[in-house]
């Protein structure tokens, strides 16, 4: 487990000067980072995520009431409810996670005691490392340590899930709970989001991965998100009617049965069933490739998960091309793709080792080539595949 200490360090510290005690833990939950399969998960398909070396840290100590106490380091902000009545905070927003992990732990009959704690973190927000389900994780392990009960992880997952839905008012799968708690060093986790069935996958030395942040905020992201969802949900019924068969997502599609209808099914829905069906396929693709170190047919298949979401899908934009083109311009780049929800954020690329400086000191230059003037200021930088989410005690 290689922990970057600042975010430790900065909850412990802020936890002395607010509680005028050491705490006894600190559970550290990890960011994610999606390789491949996207937008595949609220159609029951396949995933392949990867925990990574930014965390977000709860350094708590037990008290003997109902009351929870929360200060936010990085956002010089707090929180106090009971745990009697948890109830939604309508001013700000991040309180709702911690409260909502409270109120669905307690709803399946586990009775919590009151914490002090301060959550400080180095997940970046905005670029797609998901600190929603690093934040639920965090706390979720914290006030069952002290209760010492255990959840098996996948059910934890679901319950931090059932959180964000209810409290946070966030529709999200299930894939970045399910990563923060089952991630492990150097591998990634294929997860199939119909049955929560997974397996790790081992990833093979010699490379790392880059994640570039474009710049440019995810400002469509959710409106077109649910409009994606809908066409998936029509794409469905399409099929299920010109099929003769009732399909319960297009997880059940296969391409040759799509391929037979495709010139018949109306836009844009073929385009989207296409890319979801053929996503599916590449993740279970590259997941192979990385056991047998096939790097360059990983990287293949990353730039045509790129294509899809451009072409079929519609999620690209103009930075996230001009990032992929960047990327691959540099030599050891093996493959680059948007990653997240898309109009917007980050992209991803698996690199050589030997070329990560190379690629965090040229890609910049040639990303504001690409853009011409006005480009938007890039974040790069590197991750590491880390451990899912642990309690340390101190």
């Amino acid at each position: 487990m290689s922990l970057n200490a600042s975010s430790l360090q900065r909850a412990v510290e802020v936890f002395r000067a607010s509680f005028g005690t050491s705490p006894e833990i600190v559970t550290v939950a990890p960011g994610r980072v999606n390789l491949i399969g996207e937008h595949t998960d609220y159609n029951e398909g396949f995933v392949l995520p990867i925990a990574v070396d930014r965390y977000l840290c709860v350094a708590a100590r037990g008290r003997n009431d109902r009351t929870v106490k929360i200060v936010a380091a990085d956002l010089n902000d707090s929180d106090e409810f009971g745990l009697d009545n948890v109830q939604r905070d309508e001013e700000a927003n991040w309180r709702n996670y911690p409260r909502g992990v409270a109120w669905v732990i307690q709803q399946n009959g586990i009775e919590l005691k009151g914490i002090d704690a301060v959550v400080a973190s180095d997940i970046p927000i905005g670029a797609g490392l998901s600190s929603s389900a690093a934040i639920e994780v965090g706390f979720a392990l914290t006030f069952l340590h002290f209760v010492q009960v255990d959840v098996p992880r996948p059910t934890l997952a679901q319950w931090c899930q059932l959180a964000e839905h209810k409290f946070a008012g966030v529709q999200c799968g299930i894939m970045d709970q399910m990563i923060a708690l089952l991630g492990k060093e150097n591998h990634a986790l294929l997860l199939d989001c119909r049955d929560l069935s997974h397996q790790l996958v081992p990833l093979p030395s010699g490379i790392a991965f880059v994640v570039a942040d474009t710049g440019v905020p995810r400002t469509l992201a959710a409106s077109e998100y649910n409009i994606r969802r809908r066409q998936c949900e029509e794409a469905v019924r399409w099929l299920s009617e010109t099929l003769g068969r009732p399909l319960k997502s297009l997880r059940d599609v296969t391409i040759e049965e799509l391929g037979q209808v495709f010139n018949e099914m109306p836009e844009p829905i073929r385009r989207r069933a296409r890319h979801v069906v053929t996503e599916n396929n590449r993740v279970l693709d590259f997941q192979q490739a990385m056991r047998e170190g096939a790097l360059k047919r990983a990287g293949y298949l990353l730039l045509a998960s790129h294509a899809s979401l451009r072409d079929d899908y519609e999620v690209s934009c103009r930075e996230l091309d001009a990032m992929v083109n960047a990327l691959m311009s540099v030599d050891g780049v093996y493959g680059a793709r948007l990653t997240g929800a898309g109009f917007g954020g980050a992209c991803l690329a698996m690199v050589r080792e030997d070329a990560l400086a190379r690629v965090l000191e040229e890609v910049p230059k040639r990303y504001a080539e690409e853009l011409g003037q006005n480009a938007p200021e890039p974040n790069l930088f590197a991750v590491r595949v880390s451990d899912g989410a642990w309690v340390e005690s101190l």
